[in-house]
């Protein structure tokens, strides 16, 4: 599964790129202790993404809520600078057959030099619209 959500209201809390990338580990880390072995993990400075599979024992909600709620209170401890992290409160799960992981992956790798050219929020909405997932403005961001 492919799961993507931003920081609250897009900020870039994640701009240093030492903070990204342990957050990257921190996330990949959860992943695993949830039995959803990751294959990838990354991003940019207000957002990831999470390559992964997902667990038989857990629901989606479950897995996305673990790893949000225990990578917030984590970073919070890592500077005055990130006090006042926070996720947004929704979120997106993309189901990946096993021959897209190849290019999903190579995709979240790619991050940073394709969100020299596209917002978090463009990239949203293009998910939504090519999995056919209907959706109201009003209550995808926050």
């Amino acid at each position: 599964m492919h799961i993507v959500f931003s920081t609250k209201n897009r900020y870039p809390f994640l701009v240093d790129k030492n903070i990204r990338g342990e957050m990257h580990a921190y996330l990949g880390g959860t992943c695993n202790e949830l039995e959803c072995p990751v294959l990838t993990v990354g991003g940019a400075a207000d957002h990831v993404h999470i390559l992964c599979a997902l667990s038989r024992n857990l629901s989606i909600a479950k897995i996305v809520g673990d790893i949000k709620r225990g990578s917030s209170k984590w970073i919070k401890t890592k500077g005055r600078m990130l006090t006042k992290f926070a996720w947004q409160n929704g979120y997106g799960v993309f189901s990946v057959g096993q021959s897209e992981v190849e290019r999903v992956r190579q995709y979240i790798v790619g991050q940073e030099d394709h969100h020299r050219k596209k917002t978090f929020q463009d990239e949203f909405r293009s998910f939504l619209n090519e999995y056919g997932v209907k959706y109201d403005e009003r209550y995808i961001w926050d």
